[in-house]
């Protein structure tokens, strides 16, 4: 600045070391105590592991757990009684018209409505968010990558979880692409800036040590009913597939067979209004 006001160079470096050590210990400060206020945080949510778990998926028995906050129990909820939803919302601001949607599962227990709901970024990834459960526990899809891998960062026998493998992949995918000439050596330079502004393996090596530490504490939080439940059952105790579910989604198979244009949401939608019972799956 003191260069654009018609300063020369040694007044305007004087001037610059000077402001820096005025201000370096706010700054110091400042940085001190967003940290302690992030490590709080951090650590309160990472102790909310110890009585909250997520609801869970057995394809074997072909049921979902729930763990309600006012439950003193887990609750199991056989997977075709299970209820899907989008939400999608908007509203008029100053700023313009804001859209918001989410994608939530549930179960009527009793006259109490049990749901799960977490907001998406968009219908589709609300809609993509139910097909990969459904995929899970339909088809056997076990991993994301089955289904959508968009970075390819995850080769065969790696962890499905991100953390050092992810970045030495992504590396190693740069190099390759600059070898075949699909980027040049300029976008590798900023590739290296950018992950040495970010601590360049320090995340990934927290990853995966957040990643240890809830693995080894889930078998001992886990309330030992939901551990037996679990547990995997013999294949000939494999609960199987209701009739209903079997007809229905032969309906939708041969329905998209004629028409594969359609969206695959009009096509479940018609096939519900072909069999008005009770709807399986969700």
């Amino acid at each position: 600045m003191g260069l654009m006001f018609g300063y020369d160079f040694a007044y305007t470096w004087e001037l610059v070391v000077d402001f820096f050590f005025a201000i370096y210990g706010y700054g110091l400060a400042a940085g001190s105590f967003t940290l302690v206020i992030g490590l709080c945080t951090w650590h309160h949510n990472h102790k909310k592991r110890l009585t909250i778990f997520p609801t869970r998926f057995n394809r074997q028995r072909r049921e979902v757990c729930f763990n309600p906050e006012d439950a003193t129990e887990p609750v199991f909820v056989p997977w075709e009684s299970l209820s899907a939803w989008v939400i999608e919302s908007q509203g008029a601001t100053q700023y313009g018209i804001q859209r918001q949607y989410g994608m939530g599962i549930g179960f009527q227990h009793g006259e109490t409505l049990t749901s799960v709901e977490f907001p998406c970024f968009g219908l589709p990834i609300a809609i993509s968010h139910w097909e990969a459960i459904r995929g899970y526990m339909e088809y056997e899809i076990n991993d994301l990558k089955t289904i959508q891998d968009p970075l390819d960062l995850q080769n065969p026998g790696d962890p499905s979880h991100e953390g050092l493998h992810t970045f030495h992949n992504a590396r190693a995918r740069m190099h390759q692409q600059i070898r075949d000439g699909e980027r040049n050596r300029l976008s590798g330079f900023f590739w290296y800036l950018y992950h040495v502004m970010t601590l360049w393996t320090i995340p990934n090596h927290l990853t995966e040590w957040e990643v240890r530490r809830i693995q080894k504490m889930a078998p001992h939080a886990m309330p030992e009913v939901m551990q037996q439940w679990s547990e995997p059952l013999p294949k000939e105790q494999w609960t199987k597939p209701s009739e209903e579910l079997v007809r229905m989604s032969e309906q939708v198979r041969q329905l998209h067979k004629r028409q594969p244009r359609r969206p695959i949401t009009e096509i479940f939608a018609e096939v519900r209004r072909m069999n008005p019972c009770r709807k399986p799956g969700g």
